[in-house]
């Protein structure tokens, strides 16, 4: 059973490139506040849901800095 799920997951996380996976990783411990320990952990879709939050969260910001003039 165990092989399948890894499987699925791999097939899941096939789209990411292994240098893209360590850029998001980096920007979810600095941005965020994340471990690398709570990134191993976390399910794909939950990964995918915290990305999602990363994007929001830097696009506001560019948005509060264009907004004053930077």
């Amino acid at each position: 059973m165990t092989k399948g799920i890894r499987r699925f997951f791999f097939i899941g996380l096939s789209h990411e490139t292994l240098e893209n996976y360590y850029r998001v990783n980096f920007q979810l411990v600095n941005e965020l506040g994340y471990s690398l320990t709570e990134l191993d952990y976390m399910m794909p879709w939950e990964r995918e849901i915290y990305i999602a939050m990363l994007i929001a969260s830097l696009e506001e910001k560019k948005q509060q800095r264009e907004a004053q003039g930077h």
